[in-house]
């Protein structure tokens, strides 16, 4: 009996042949694993690769459209390395019917890529100064309208005292495409926005929705029912909102879609491979930069029946020399800007 079943175990004993497939598939699930790993680990490398490959030739060959350079085009373009801080005059143009093109929003911004950091200084609209290439004094919206990007540059470098490299000239009938481009954006609205007077379009924008449409968003940056503190304020958000969807991993490669909606309603003197290097650059930080909001400060006046913003001329040589701090290169610390009067949460 124990002869049979010894014979028996002996018999059933040998299982090797099964054992052949089983290293090989656990070494191959361990490669998968471990792939997948770096996959994720290194999901923005892996993106930014199938950018270069795919959709980078199609971005500068759409930026290349929107270049259009300040003054003489045969000029010599700012050298700027992508990595040193530079600073960028954002207009948004806001043309409707036959209205002028004036630049309804005009924000100076310095961007130090070394630090992720951005600094957003809002210029009221009526701010009261010199329109450098006129010799008279009105509102620094007019500039655009009569000299367009040069004679904005030049006089905001005049009144802020300090360079302006680059401009980026946005028309806000392209911004709702760009916005639904991107799948939408967050914004802190908190209570319904409603245009009431007969003298402005109608829009309404519903409070406290995770995610805003293009249409919304647009009526988010022109509602004008309130403060002009509180409008430029909804501005900065707007672009803060916008840049950190944009610079999710899903939305790198809706990027040239976005470029191409963009199209005439978009025009820079940067160089597409200026912008296309700073962006890589900026996407492969392990956050979003840091921004950092400020608006000159003054008060309102009339002259000849007509409304102006009067600006302070002690914040202007506070804003001059916090400007200058985040210009240099070799700052070590950087003048973060006092509180302003007002709370972002407001501006909704």
């Amino acid at each position: 009996m124990m002869e049979n079943s010894a014979a028996h175990l002996t018999r059933r004993k040998p299982k090797k042949p099964k054992k052949r497939w089983k290293k090989p598939l656990i070494i191959t699930l361990s490669v998968l694993i471990v792939l997948g790993g770096l996959g994720y680990v290194y999901q923005k490398q892996l993106v930014l690769l199938a950018f270069e490959l795919f959709a980078s030739g199609t971005v500068k060959e759409a930026l290349d459209d929107s270049y259009k350079p300040v003054g003489d085009p045969n000029a010599e373009v700012p050298v700027v390395q992508h990595t040193d801080p530079f600073s960028l005059l954002l207009l948004g143009i806001d043309q409707r019917d036959n209205e002028p093109s004036r630049s309804d929003t005009i924000i100076y911004s310095v961007v130090r890529p070394e630090d992720n950091k951005v600094l957003l200084l809002s210029i009221p609209r009526d701010s009261y100064t010199e329109i450098v290439g006129r010799d008279v004094k009105s509102k620094i919206n007019s500039a655009y309208a009569h000299g367009e990007a040069k004679m904005a540059m030049d006089t905001v470098e005049n009144l802020l005292g300090n360079k302006v490299d680059f401009y980026a000239a946005i028309n806000f009938n392209g911004l709702k495409d760009i916005v639904d481009a991107v799948g939408g954006v967050e914004l802190p609205i908190k209570k319904n926005i409603e245009n009431k007077l007969k003298s402005h379009e109608k829009l309404f924008v519903e409070a406290n929705k995770p995610i805003y449409s293009g249409e919304e968003a647009l009526g988010y940056v022109r509602y004008r029912e309130d403060s002009d503190f509180n409008r430029t304020m909804r501005h900065r958000i707007f672009l803060s909102a916008f840049m950190n969807r944009a610079l999710e991993v899903k939305n790198l490669t809706k990027i040239p879609d976005v470029i191409k909606i963009a199209g005439s309603n978009f025009t820079t003197n940067m160089s597409s491979d200026f912008i296309v290097n700073f962006a890589e650059s900026l996407y492969m930080k392990d956050s979003a930069p840091t921004i950092s909001n400020y608006m000159l400060k003054g008060e309102g006046a009339t002259r000849s029946g007509t409304w102006y913003y009067d600006l302070s001329e002690d914040d202007l040589q506070y804003v001059r020399t916090m400007l200058s701090n985040w210009l240099d290169p070799n700052a070590t610390e950087i003048m973060e800007p006092e509180s302003a009067d007002g709370d972002e949460k407001d501006a909704a």
